[in-house]
């Protein structure tokens, strides 16, 4: 098999692989529909569009790192069961009351916020659950290989939702994407168990402790750093659902078509940087941050386009860039922690990776609406910049001093520093 799709070779991943890719295409349908929804019920307002999107992450603030925890403590794939199935539900009653016509920006703002509950818990268990099926020898490209279905689904979902929002109106997008978290259920109950490799016994997993995750967290300035800049991009850069919105409509006067040809071009550059990096095997730190500072600069570049087509053919550049930095940043915290631990870890990363969106959507959303769109993406882009060089000037001391942590994963710490020697 391609190296390139080698974890597809364990049956497990694969099951996992197919009934994600349906639930991810589902998902980005819903994403796409729901700005729209909001944008049609506001008369086209920036400020509750980015609230919408803020209420939808603002449970990544209080519940990650207690969704990282349960990713430690419980079994992961009935954990998997029941949050994907508590979606599904979800999708289904925004769909029903869209419907029926009496739909307010409130309710929407409700159900933003329950779907961010559920996420918030679902995220940490999904990304650890991926070293239980493939082991640790195929984890960087099965991280890759996630970040492809999502980007499919990405490429597929807001082009298909944009066709069926002009022809049966965002209601109906909403109930199609409950139904297609039934294929990420069955694929989940299909998993053998015993084929699992489970990081702890029952005994171990009894005594998880969120404030050791913490106090493994202080002792690896490498692992802070990457947390860092992914919360500098978490915040400022990956607004997409917001500032492409009001790049389609506001800037250029489209509809929710244009909205979809560009989240199409940014998907299709994002799944082509995502089978490149599953070509590649452990990422260095140095890739990490070089590629969240190549990402700003292309962000800040593409708020320059003068035209929907100028636009639309540069986003695939950015769509690569966000997505080698993504998935060189998740696959350098899972491959640089010790097993125990990454749903902890994977917490913390889904904190500041989501958890800046509340923050971030809110201030574009006013942003665009005193200043316009342009200003919103390119300012993210600069912020996101400054971010990276104050955070490698800063912590590049302490890379270079502190010596390997001890760890019970023989190569869990393999993760140089930014012009400096590998620790291991």
């Amino acid at each position: 098999m391609s190296p390139t799709f080698s974890s597809l070779s364990v049956r497990n991943y694969r099951l996992y692989f197919a009934g994600m890719l349906s639930s991810n295409t589902g998902t980005w349908m819903q994403r796409m529909a729901q700005d729209w929804l909001v944008l049609t019920l506001t008369a086209g307002s920036g400020a509750s569009l980015g609230i919408t999107i803020g209420l939808q992450f603002l449970p990544f603030l209080l519940f990650s790192l207690w969704g990282g925890t349960l990713a430690d403590r419980l079994r992961r794939r009935s954990l998997l069961l029941v949050t994907q199935a508590l979606m599904g539900l979800l999708a289904v009653g925004l769909g029903v009351l869209t419907l029926s016509g009496h739909v307010t920006v409130m309710q929407v703002y409700a159900f933003s916020l329950a779907l961010g509950v559920i996420s918030a818990l679902d995220t940490p268990a999904r990304q650890a659950f991926v070293s239980e099926m493939v082991g640790r020898d195929h984890i960087s490209n099965a991280v890759a290989l996630n970040s492809a279905s999502f980007n499919v689904g990405r490429i597929i979902g807001p082009s298909v939702a944009g066709l069926l929002i002009a022809a049966i109106g965002t209601g109906w997008v909403f109930i199609l994407n409950g139904f297609t978290f039934a294929a990420a259920i069955l694929a989940l109950s299909l998993i053998r168990v015993g084929d699992l490799v489970a990081p702890m016994t029952a005994a171990e997993r009894a005594n998880v402790r969120l404030r050791d995750g913490l106090t493994y967290l202080l002792k690896r300035p490498d692992l802070i750093m990457v947390l860092l800049i992914v919360t500098a991009v978490g915040t400022f850069g990956f607004n997409f659902q917001l500032t492409l919105a009001l790049m389609a409509q506001q800037e250029f006067g489209g509809t929710a078509r244009e909205f979809g040809l560009f989240s199409t071009a940014l998907a299709v550059g994002a799944l082509a940087g995502s089978l490149l990096a599953a070509r590649r095997g452990a990422p260095r730190l140095i890739l990490v941050t070089g590629a969240a500072a190549v990402f700003a600069l292309l962000e800040i570049v593409a708020a320059l386009m003068p035209s929907p087509i100028s636009f639309g053919l540069f986003l695939p550049f950015v769509g690569i860039a966000a997505l080698t930095f993504s998935n060189a940043a998740q696959s350098f915290l899972q491959l640089g922690t010790a097993p125990h631990m990454r749903g902890r870890v994977l917490g913390f990363y889904s904190l500041v990776f989501f958890g800046g969106t509340p923050i971030g959507a809110p201030l574009l959303g006013m942003l665009a609406d005193s200043a316009g769109p342009r200003w919103t993406l390119g300012i993210g882009g600069l912020c996101v910049l400054v971010c990276v060089i104050i955070t490698a000037t800063v912590l590049r001391g302490r890379l270079t001093a502190v010596a390997k942590p001890e760890s019970a994963d023989p190569i869990a710490h393999r993760a140089p520093s930014v012009g400096v020697p590998s620790e291991a």
